[in-house]
């Protein structure tokens, strides 16, 4: 058989695409790419590339054989776009990623195969096939499926002065909590994944530097599992950054476990300054009431926090903008990002907006959780649309960026705390320039012959 080549693509929406307004600094290496590039067996010799459009350009020249994309909702037309354009040119198209997961039917539209859920197995399998000429349309997850004992991830096909760092590495693939507006247990299932703890620390043995990051949606989901990720952790002093739910304050052995483990920043979804919203949402663990107390529980660890809103759940009206901003500098929550609650395809949130007919827009690239697709309940659309771009405004300007400055108890991270701050003020001073005609547009990549 001959050599293959594989070219993957992480096409990206406006605002994260690397001529949007995401700085650098902001960017940590992806790992579903690499994850997959170390899947394909080295006994084939195949040649692969890597191209990350937050990153860089995806070349519209492409030599090779097979193009494997990855997709999410808010990038689907561009993925779709990519694909048509590529298979006109003779490539065989494989898409991947939440998206097609959720919608597969759509997605074969638009590639030649589509592998859903997890990849590990049906990608290859996918590839096998291809190389026997008998590619199938749609490979879904296969029983059994996890990500124990796998090859390292091909972190050297990417462009490391692209990121602030390549040092990305899974734990923890899963989350079994209910969110109505998640995707991921939609597309992948509720089953918590997790790999070999040796094999963690393996990988992360192997990696240069101090910084490590885990983009595991919820790192503390098995909890005996992660006391013993944390202590393994300790004797290699390491300074970790990675996601865990609020829930995190009410486990104070596993929180002293894991400052000690070398945690230095964690993002937390804390979704909404009204406890209302949290039980629409299903997040009734997080207890608005008790924020101002884990930040003081995670800076008094030396922990900074991104903490996670979402605007317009059926419990807000035009007062949460203002309300979350004040709690923001209150709580001292050390990086604020914002969003839309938005009805990703398949969801329950989805569902009851579309019986309802709130559903208005229908466009993916809007799909990007800072576009309003929905009519909510207690103001236009136009309304939060508005808010949106007043908490990002407000939260990131000079003065609440210096009364959210703890640092008392986070001052060895000062330095660290401030960039990411600045670069975050660049994002929200350009966010309302990013509208639904700059979002929507696609015309950098031809459409083939014969398409409208």
């Amino acid at each position: 058989m001959r050599k293959m080549k594989i070219a993957f693509l992480a096409p990206a929406g406006a605002m994260h695409r690397f001529s949007g307004k995401f700085h650098r600094v902001l960017h940590y290496a992806p790992m579903t790419l690499p994850v997959l590039a170390g899947m394909v067996p080295p006994e084939w010799g195949a040649r692969l590339t890597i191209y990350d459009e937050t990153a860089g350009p995806i070349p519209l020249d492409l030599d090779d054989d097979i193009i494997a994309m990855t997709c999410i909702t808010g990038t689907a037309e561009r993925c779709y776009r990519y694909a048509d354009y590529y298979r006109s040119q003779g490539k065989t198209v494989i898409i991947g990623g939440p998206h097609p997961s959720l919608l597969p039917q759509e997605a074969t539209e638009h590639a030649d195969a589509v592998v859903a859920g997890l990849g590990e197995g049906s990608f290859v399998a996918a590839l096998e096939d291809w190389r026997r000429g008998e590619l199938k349309p749609l490979y879904r997850q296969k029983p059994g499926a996890g990500v124990a004992g796998r090859r390292m991830p091909r972190r050297d096909l990417l462009n490391k002065r692209a990121y602030v760092t390549l040092n990305t590495v899974e734990a923890v693939r899963g989350c079994n909590l209910q969110c109505t507006f998640c995707a991921y247990p939609q597309a992948f299932g509720t089953k918590i994944h997790t790999r070999p703890v040796a094999e963690v620390i393996a990988e992360i043995r192997t990696l240069p530097g101090k910084i490590v990051i885990f983009p595991d949606v919820n790192l503390i989901a098995d909890k005996t599992y992660a006391a013993e990720l944390f202590t393994a952790m300790i004797p290699l002093k390491k300074w970790w950054f990675g996601l865990t739910t609020s829930a995190i304050g009410r486990e104070p052995e596993l929180l002293a476990l894991l400052a000690k483990s070398g945690c230095k920043g964690l993002l937390i979804g804390f979704e909404s300054v009204s406890q209302a919203s949290q039980t629409s949402m299903h997040k009734g663990f997080n207890r608005v009431n008790d924020y101002k107390d884990l930040m003081t529980q995670l800076h008094d660890h030396g922990i900074m926090v991104m903490g996670c809103f979402a605007f317009g759940a059926d419990g807000d009206d035009k007062t949460v903008f203002e309300q979350t901003v004040r709690l923001i500098d209150e709580a001292k929550i050390d990086l604020p990002r914002f969003a839309v609650l938005t009805p990703f395809p398949s969801t329950p949130l989805y569902r009851d907006l579309d019986q309802a007919d709130r559903i208005i827009k229908h466009a993916w690239p809007l799909f990007d959780v800072e576009h309003v697709v929905f009519q909510p309940k207690n103001m236009t659309p136009d309304e939060l649309t508005a808010g949106l771009t007043l908490a990002w405004h407000k939260s990131y300007s000079l003065g609440s960026i210096l009364r959210r400055m703890d640092l008392r108890r986070i001052k060895h991270m000062a330095v660290v705390y401030i960039a990411l701050n600045l670069a975050y003020r660049i994002y929200a001073r350009h966010h309302a320039a990013f509208d639904e005609a700059v979002m929507a547009d696609n015309s950098d990549i031809p459409v083939p012959a014969g398409q409208s």
